[in-house]
């Protein structure tokens, strides 16, 4: 199914039942006066986030939603029926934003969670209730109000611990094969992910975290350059970011150049995404012979001056991937025991 992570909709919300004018009408019961009923107030709009549905491309098919209209008063003083809710399922982690205003109106971080994103008309008032000493046989009566529309933007956040960040063909998707039960495509030549994948890493019977996989990130990312750009919102909500680098880059230029340029294209595109803690990862060691690989590491972190973790790897192999998602599930372990302070998860 093709990803996609942004939508366009729009919502109504249902019109109010209109009060009726309405006069009692029994035998041996003469000037019975009014009884009218009120109208039935409109059906709400309603977002609720789903943990069965995984991408927005649904909306591209339908993009209008509408929620029921209440019935009109009758006589007997009967109210009319409510109009029926409209409640539109959508994935966990959807921003909704009014599109008119750009103001943010919520975001569905949870199975189950709602979100009233059109409230329906009121309903109008039957003739019963404007009956008074004066004005006995009242024939007025209110009209239901119009329910809210508006049209909403819907951007989807993947809710991951850990995100993979790097070049294209530095082995991110061989990575996530080897440490996960997601299955994304793999191939010997750059883009060959072309939507984030999302897979659950089982540490052992009750630890596990979520990794999330984007497209490549280019050198003029920021400027819309390639298609890694566009997906990395989804790392916004991640903990911990592992930076994959081909140690082996087949035709010979320096690692450390790569990761600069990555390091450039996430400063331009969000500050608070370049301040998340982030790890180097050499992935391709089996390409490396054995007594280079320490030497090609030390060379890549002097240059860098890098103070962070590294990890060298073999996303084919898995030589020291095990290592490396133990040392991540031991990160989020401490961090989840420290006090919870506010992010910003732009």
């Amino acid at each position: 199914m093709k990803f996609v992570d942004e939508a366009e909709i729009k919502v109504e919300a249902g019109d109010g039942g209109n009060g009726c004018v309405s006069f009692r009408r029994e035998k041996y019961i003469p000037k019975g006066g009014p009884d009218g009923g009120d109208g039935g107030d409109g059906g709400d709009v309603y977002l609720v986030a789903s943990d069965s549905i995984n991408t927005l491309v649904d909306f591209r098919h339908q993009r209008l939603f509408r929620a029921g209209r209440g019935e009109n008063g009758m006589g007997r003083q009967m109210t009319g029926k409510r109009g029926e809710d409209c409640r539109i399922p959508v994935p966990v982690g959807t921003l909704v934003y009014d599109a008119d205003t750009g103001e943010l109106i919520g975001d569905l971080t949870a199975a189950g969670q709602t979100l009233l994103v059109a409230r329906g008309g009121r309903r109008g008032l039957g003739n019963v209730h404007f009956k008074s000493s004066t004005n006995r046989t009242p024939r007025q009566s209110t009209p239901g109000t119009p329910g809210e529309q508006r049209r909403l933007k819907l951007e989807l956040k993947l809710l991951a611990d850990v995100g993979l960040l790097g070049l294209p063909n530095a082995g991110k998707s061989s990575l996530i094969r080897r440490i996960s039960s997601a299955r994304p495509k793999v191939a010997d030549y750059p883009f060959t992910t072309l939507h984030p994948n999302l897979g659950v890493v089982k540490v052992d019977a009750l630890r596990h975290f979520v990794v999330a996989d984007i497209p490549g990130v280019i050198e003029g990312a920021a400027e819309g350059a390639g298609l890694g750009i566009q997906f990395l919102r989804h790392l916004g909500r991640t903990r911990l970011l592992l930076h994959v680098v081909d140690i082996a880059p087949f035709d010979g230029h320096d690692p450390a150049e790569d990761v600069r340029q990555i390091e450039t294209e996430i400063r331009c595109w969000s500050d608070a995404l370049a301040h998340k803690p982030r790890w180097l990862v050499l992935n391709k060691i089996d390409l490396v012979p054995a007594d280079e690989v320490e030497s090609r590491r030390r060379a890549l972190v002097e240059s860098l001056a890098w103070e962070g973790p590294v990890c060298a790897i073999s996303a084919v192999d898995g030589r020291g991937t095990r290592e490396l998602v133990q040392a991540v599930m031991n990160f989020l372990g401490e961090a989840d025991a420290q006090p919870q302070s506010a992010s910003s998860g732009q």
